[in-house]
């Protein structure tokens, strides 16, 4: 079955991250949560602070090899301090390169913008965001979920579960 990383830090859209973890768990797959460093972090949830997970894996430590695809939650802060880590643009690059499915949900585009992989991909993201993407060479569209080859992308919370429906089916395929 295959295995999913979930990439993240202090900050994440608490929704984003919890939801598809146990939509895919639920699925069957097996996913692992990695950041900069061990121990938990802690999301964000409506204007507050909510639930700490578990860090499964430092970014050092993530061989890409080991998984099939890449989720990547937004909320504002997350993907903004994990775009200024070398490591986690270099894993996004990596998953990109190797042909694996990578889904971004809210600011979480924002990393697919900082590793320069999105020029000619059509995608969507919370709308702060579309410029950058644009910017980037995207092309970009206002709808749930957005998929394009191995990208598969959506707006906010409320699109979370034709989000997890979509990346499902992609490691499904």
């Amino acid at each position: 079955m295959a295995k999913v990383l979930i990439m993240a830090t202090d900050g994440f859209e608490q929704s984003e991250l919890i939801k598809p973890k146990a939509a895919l768990e639920d699925a069957g797959f097996t996913t692992d949560v990695a950041s900069p460093d061990s121990g938990t972090i802690k999301g964000w949830d409506q204007g507050n602070w909510g639930k700490e997970v578990q860090v499964d894996r430092t970014l050092s430590e993530v061989e890409v090899s080991d998984y099939d695809a890449l989720v990547l939650p937004g909320g504002q802060i997350n993907p903004d301090k994990l775009r200024m880590e070398e490591k986690a643009v270099a894993i996004v690059r990596e998953f990109v390169q190797a042909g694996k499915t990578v889904a971004a949900i809210c600011h979480g585009p924002w990393l697919l913008v900082e590793a320069d992989v999105v020029k000619g991909k059509t995608v969507t993201s919370w709308p702060s965001i579309r410029t950058d993407l644009k910017n980037a060479g995207a092309k970009v569209v206002d709808q749930e979920v957005a998929t394009d080859g191995q990208f598969i992308t959506s707006r906010k919370p409320d699109d979370i579960p034709a989000f997890n429906a979509a990346i499902i089916k992609s490691l499904q395929d």
